[in-house]
């Protein structure tokens, strides 16, 4: 779910568009699945991904790239200046 990747770590992410609130909902196989208010239309859930994600981490928003599945639940996040111990503890994972 989290790898090293470049000067950060890689996060595989499910995501849930459309949800009633905002939050990260357990593992979802090998990825973690978050839950977003927004829409899967014109790259609002995108949007609204990279948002919760730099607050949850507490780095800047610009630090969180979608490196694949911009049009799918499944995607590559690349969270910069980020180790893995430091991604796991923010996002509450052992």
């Amino acid at each position: 779910m989290l790898k090293p990747y470049k000067k950060g770590v890689l996060l595989q992410v499910h995501v849930q568009p459309r949800a009633k609130k905002e939050e990260i909902a357990g593992l979802y196989g090998e990825a973690l699945k978050i839950r977003l208010t927004a829409p899967p239309v014109e790259g609002k859930a995108n949007e609204a991904l990279r948002k919760f994600l730099a607050r949850v981490l507490k780095i800047p928003k610009s630090a969180v790239k979608i490196v694949s599945g911009t049009s799918s639940r499944q995607k590559g996040v690349y969270l910069e200046g980020l180790d893995r111990e430091t991604a796991c503890k923010r996002l509450g994972l052992k």
